[in-house]
């Protein structure tokens, strides 16, 4: 059997260095990490979760990290989480990432301080070595827009078809002037949110027979209801032409719809407007916000069924990659 020497022999490191790595800890320099990984790999090291299980026990309790618990989207996935985790038994300890990738090691190494028996990781900037490193360290499940293959279970959105289908709906009302409302993103950023929605967005006009007009991106800094706000009045008085608007969340089309009242243009009237996610919030607008709708219960279930498996059951098999079902729900944002 591998052992964790063996590997800081390999890499040329102290076992506490080692330690460091496996468990998420920010305290190690980059080139450290590095060799650290490169070692694991090449020795195909597993940590002993048995013996961890043995030395510390099971606590019942279970970590949630999200980027920010003050998005509307976040705040309702954590009720989710915690409301379905007491159901299974557990507790749920919840932490902010930031949206960063020293966040999201941070949370790992919380949730070992914590004593947690798994954690789900809502991850933005983790990629597949990273995640295959830190499954071997704790129970993991990753909620996010990577591609990870096998390296660890993972629950995603369905973001190219749903802004798909959510384009193809604003064509089925007439709509022939879309833009697309959202942050700009380097466009070799494979599997981020913004790139698999914009290339739903694409391929929605595409199904249509209508070209992709550079005229029509929302100039969006941030993805929040300000930015989009002001994007949207700026196309407004810049004097683009448009009659419909999808938008990379339902907050960005918040952020739209009332910087189109603020121009005077009435929604679905003048411009009819879809988001994404469904959120609480999208029922209550005015008007009511039509919006893709993945089965965020199916997610949450699943995220939670496969963690707790992980916890069960410490012999190492490979990760599994699942993509939730979607619904449009057509509101009064696009009659």
């Amino acid at each position: 059997m591998v052992t964790m020497s063996d590997v800081a022999r390999l890499a040329g490191v102290s076992t506490m260095t080692v330690s460091n790595v496996i468990n998420g800890r920010r305290s190690v320099s980059q080139d450290l990490r590095r060799r650290v990984l490169d070692a694991v790999r090449e020795t195909g090291y597993t940590m002993n979760r048995s013996a961890r299980t043995l030395r510390t026990g099971t606590t019942g309790v279970i970590g949630l990290a999200v980027p920010s618990l003050d998005h509307m989207y976040f705040a309702e996935l954590g009720s989710r989480v915690i409301a379905k985790a007491a159901e299974l038994g557990y507790r749920v300890a919840v932490q902010q990432t930031g949206a960063h990738i020293e966040g999201e090691i941070d949370a790992v190494a919380m949730s070992h301080t914590l004593d947690c028996d798994g954690l789900i990781l809502s991850a933005i900037e983790i990629g597949p070595e990273e995640a295959a490193l830190l499954n071997r360290s704790i129970p993991l499940v990753l909620l996010g827009e990577r591609l990870y293959g096998e390296a660890v279970d993972h629950v995603a959105m369905p973001n190219v078809e749903g802004t798909r289908a959510a384009t193809v709906h604003l064509v089925e009302q007439g709509c022939r002037r879309i833009a697309w409302a959202s942050n700009a993103v380097p466009e070799d950023d494979q599997h981020n949110v913004v790139i698999d929605r914009l290339l739903g967005y694409r391929r929605g006009l595409a199904d249509a027979g209508l070209r992709e007009d550079p005229e029509l991106l929302v100039p969006v800094d941030q993805p929040t209801m300000a930015d989009a706000a002001a994007g949207i009045a700026q196309m407004v008085r810049d004097g683009v032409e448009f009659d419909g608007v999808v938008a990379v969340t339902d907050a960005v089309a918040f952020g739209v719809m009332r910087g189109l009242a603020n121009a005077g243009l009435r929604v679905p009237q003048d411009v009819r407007v879809i988001g994404f996610d469904d959120v609480q919030h999208a029922q209550f607008s005015v008007p009511s916000l039509s919006t893709i709708a993945p089965d965020h219960d199916w997610m949450v279930t699943t995220a939670l069924t496969l963690l707790s498996e992980r916890i069960k059951d410490h012999s190492p098999r490979p990760g599994r990659e699942l993509v939730a079902p979607f619904r449009l729900v057509a509101r009064e944002s696009t009659a």
